[in-house]
This record gives structure tokens, sequence and C-alpha cells, in this order.
């Protein structure tokens, strides 16, 4: 199937999936009210096959270092998989499943699946990395970039974290673990129980972000967005804690956004 802008629809929620744009959610439509960013890096894109920063683009599976692309420089950052093309495996009215397949600067072989599930009040996210050769260390999350304001009050971002990654001059975790401070925040927190966080446009609508994983970067310092980022590790992760995608053991991780008007 093509690659072109998929339309889904539910209730008065629409969504649009961009596989020729990396994967992402170029829009949330509720009752006409657009919720991302727009505009051709915005929306809501997939970071794979890590997330956030890794310290100078080096990491290592066992005894052999790699080199990513600095295209943060200092650093790699956000994975490869949002500048690729995905390819559409299949789209209903509500549903669409897309794929890509890691090639270089990666140095191994898999396949990412996304599943796009829009109903009249959530939208659910799923991925997945898959390898059929060689195993590998990898992270999955999605990077949203929700509006600021939505023609009322800004957002209201509130959450209970266990704990607030420490940050370092170079912006990645030093390894130590502190209690949540205010923002703002370009920062990791840990939610061991599950991710869950609301978003509340004063007035207007209430979001709720949900994931089972325990990573969620929060980053609040444009002026039009910010961003709730569920991610199975933190940033730096694949040096910190790499999670090994196998032949028989792949890497999946879902978050559902609910909403309501209030």
């Amino acid at each position: 199937m093509s690659n072109e802008d998929i339309t889904l629809t539910a209730g008065d929620a629409e969504v649009t999936v961009q596989p020729g744009n990396g994967g992402r959610i170029g829009g949330l439509r509720v009752g006409g009210t657009e919720l991302l960013r727009q505009g051709e890096r915005f929306g809501c894109f997939p970071m794979v096959p890590w997330c956030g920063r890794i310290r100078d683009g080096r990491f290592r599976d066992g005894a052999t270092a790699y080199q990513m692309p600095l295209n943060s420089p200092p650093h790699a950052i956000h994975g490869t998989v949002r500048d690729g093309v995905w390819r559409t495996a299949r789209a209903t009215a509500d549903e669409a499943v897309i794929t890509y397949d890691l090639v270089d600067p990666w140095p191994w072989s898999g396949r990412v699946t996304q599943v796009v599930g829009l109903t009249g009040d959530s939208l659910t996210l799923t991925m997945s990395v898959e390898t059929y050769e060689t195993s590998f260390p990898a992270q999955i999350g999605w990077h949203p970039w929700y509006n600021r304001n939505l023609g009322g009050e800004d957002v209201r971002v509130e959450f209970d974290a266990a704990w607030q990654e420490e940050r370092g001059e170079d912006h990645l975790p030093t390894g130590h673990r502190v209690d949540p401070k205010p923002g703002p925040w370009d920062d990791c927190f840990g939610m061991p129980g599950g991710i869950d966080v609301t978003l509340t446009w004063p007035g207007q609508l209430e979001l709720k972000v949900a994931s089972r994983e325990q990573w969620m970067v929060v980053y609040d310092e444009q002026e039009a967005a910010v961003c709730v980022e569920p991610q199975t590790g933190p940033p730096d992760g694949l040096n910190s804690h790499p999670r090994l995608v196998t032949p028989i053991d792949p890497l999946e991780a879902t978050t559902t956004w609910t909403w309501r008007r209030i």
C-alpha cells in the first residue's frame, strides 16, 4: 500500500497518520479543535530504536561500540525512524497499521510496527520492534507536541512521579534519582506503577496519558507546546538500561490518550 496520509475518524474525533513523514501522528482533532502542534517536525512522532539523547551518539552492545550520527550535537537524539518513510500495511475507518524496516545508520535489521486505533474519546498507539536475525538493544517511545493553548488558558500538566532523574549540564541523566522538582522541565520521571498524566486546558478539555511503561520525559520549555513522552527507558537508556530485542522476544509498548470535555 502507499505511504500517503491516512485519516481516521470516530465520533467527533479525527486523526491524521503520516507514514511518509516518519510514521508520525500529524494531527488529533476533537470537535474540530486541533490538540497537536502543527508542522512537519511536530504532531506526535515515534522514537525508535532509542528515546531522547545518546551521550556523544555512542553506545555499547557487549564489547562492541557503535556510533550514531550526531543529529543534536554533541548527542544523537530520538532514534532514526522519524526520518524515514513508513509503509501502510492496513487501514480502516478507525485503525491504521504502518511498518518501517530499520536501515543504516542503525547497525541491525529489524521491523517496527505501529498500530493507531481511534475511538470517540481515545487514541491508542501500540508499537513493536522485532528482529528475525541478530539480537540488539532498543527503546520505544512517543514524542507528542500538545498545543499549550487551545484558545483559552494555558494547559496544566499534572502527575505524581516516584522520582526524577537528576539531569546533568549535558541534559542527560547522571544516574542519580531525586525528588520531583517543579518545572519548567526537560526531564525524565519514573512512575513504577505506570504512566498516568493529566493535561487540562481549563474550561475546555481534559486529556489523560496512560501507559504500562514507567518512564516519561516532560518537556515544556517551548512557548507553543508541551510534550509528555512515554518511553520504555530513560534518555541514554541504550547505555544505562539496555533492553534486548531477540528473535523470540520483541519489544512492545502502548500508550492511550483519553479525553473529555470540561
